[in-house]
């Protein structure tokens, strides 16, 4: 998959396309569906497939201040599309001047002139341009105006009725619930991070960590985990069966969020290494203890709870 960071000079390859558009942010069900219906109609018309996003997520743009909340920071939402077949990644800066494009220029100048689409998919809920001033409704009849075709395509929901959105998945997570979050994104919500040295208590206790900063994503409920890690090993990731914290660490008189997984049965450096961990069930909240004795009891009461979920549980991230 190619990643593209502009607009214009598109390869001429990749011009008369199939576009599906959004933020994609959790690349969930829902967008999902949008980028498969994108895929179809791509094969059906045999024009290339592009997924066409935007960096940073315009909420950053406008509230630069928000508390992080992406679901798949810039590098997770590429290896997600990445994962469902498209040719390229447009990736639009979404920046004080593209802030003032209108919907007309954003058609005109983008899916026009850039692209040539012959082919534009969005979700039902899409809007577009400055002051949000296109839709769907507007796409509709820009496509009339200009002999491209335009999908839109209706919500997705589970059995229960629950539309799949970044939204309900992000509340999920702060409940939480990553069963539940897993359940609309179709896989487990995973961090993905460098270890960083940490203060090495946990070593000392006998249940050596590797820790992660969330950085932009969301912060889920403060407690423990059962999880899977991914580690690179050479072209493939293997996965591990872990117990992670993810909280402030009181006990120790830690302030800043921290995800500390302890890794089964595993004794390697991971130290500067990438890793992805993928929360599989939540088991308890975050606890102040009155001494390192008592947390190392319940540390270890911890590992054997997640040791059980986990044997449950089909190997790997799912």
């Amino acid at each position: 998959m190619r990643v593209l960071r502009h607009c214009e000079n598109i390869p001429a390859s990749l011009k008369g396309c199939t576009v599906a558009i959004g933020n994609f942010d959790g690349v969930h069900r829902g967008h999902q569906a949008v980028i498969g219906r994108a895929a179809e109609i791509a094969r059906k018309t045999n024009t290339p497939l592009i997924a066409m996003t935007f960096e940073p997520h315009p909420r950053y743009y406008f509230t630069p201040n928000t508390t992080p909340f992406r679901l798949t920071p810039f590098r997770a939402k590429v290896n997600q599309i990445k994962a469902l077949g498209v040719d390229a990644m447009l990736v639009v800066a979404f920046n004080k001047h593209f802030s003032q494009v209108t919907a007309d220029k954003f058609i005109d100048d983008v899916l026009i002139a850039g692209l040539s689409a012959r082919n534009v998919i969005v979700g039902y809920d899409f809007t577009f341009g400055r002051n949000r001033g296109g839709d769907t409704d507007f796409l509709a009849a820009k496509a009339r105006e200009n002999n491209f075709e335009f999908t839109t395509v209706q919500p997705v929901a589970t059995a229960d009725s629950v539309i799949y959105s970044s939204t309900a998945i992000r509340d999920h997570l702060i409940g939480g619930k990553p069963g539940h979050a897993a359940a609309l994104l179709g896989r487990p919500f995973e961090i993905e991070g460098r270890v960083i040295r940490g203060d090495q208590i946990g070593r000392t206790l006998g249940f050596p960590t590797a820790n992660l900063l969330l950085g932009d994503y969301i912060e889920p409920a403060y407690g423990i985990y059962a999880v899977r890690v991914g580690i690179h090993a050479g072209a493939d990731m293997e996965w591990h069966d872990a117990a992670a914290n993810f909280g402030t660490r009181p006990t120790v008189g830690g302030t800043r969020p921290l995800l500390e997984p302890h890794i089964f049965d595993f004794s390697g450096d991971l130290y500067g290494q990438r890793i992805r961990v993928a929360f599989i069930e939540y088991i308890r909240p975050e606890v102040h203890y009155d001494s390192l004795e008592k947390m190392t009891v319940q540390m270890e009461n911890d590992c054997e709870v997640a040791r059980r979920i986990l044997k449950t549980r089909a190997a790997g991230a799912a």
